[in-house]
């Protein structure tokens, strides 16, 4: 059974940082894509970032240049560091990863529990 573990959500004032980190664990043969998701008040789940497995990264505008994702492949571990953040960063925050079972031939779709990021004064 794969599961998706994150950590690093709390409360941070507007400018501040935090850094998530979502670690997969289980029998895993390979991961392909691995990304970062949020889901703010009232709003629809939208991406934040994703890293595939050669290392490209992609960013949603609204966080380029603030937001960093970076992967581990030796520990299954996806980080995404903020920098600068602001109010309407606020939101649960889920990791995401495209990983196959060693008994599978296929890749399924995982997602962590989620983890909650309020910035306020």
């Amino acid at each position: 059974q794969v599961q998706l573990v994150e950590s690093g959500g709390g409360l941070v004032q507007p400018g501040g940082s935090l850094r998530l980190s979502c670690a997969a664990s289980g029998s895993i043969a390979s991961i392909n894509a691995m990304a970062w998701y949020r889901q703010g008040p009232g709003k629809q789940r939208e991406l934040v970032a994703l890293i595939d497995n050669s290392g490209n990264t992609n960013y949603r505008d609204s966080v380029k240049g603030r937001f960093t994702i970076s992967r581990d492949n030796a520990k299954n571990t996806v980080y995404l560091q903020m920098n600068s953040l602001k109010p309407e960063d606020t939101a649960v925050y889920y990791c995401y990863s495209q990983i196959r079972y060693t008994a599978s031939d296929f890749y399924n779709h995982y997602w962590g529990q989620g983890t909650q990021v309020t910035v306020s004064s």
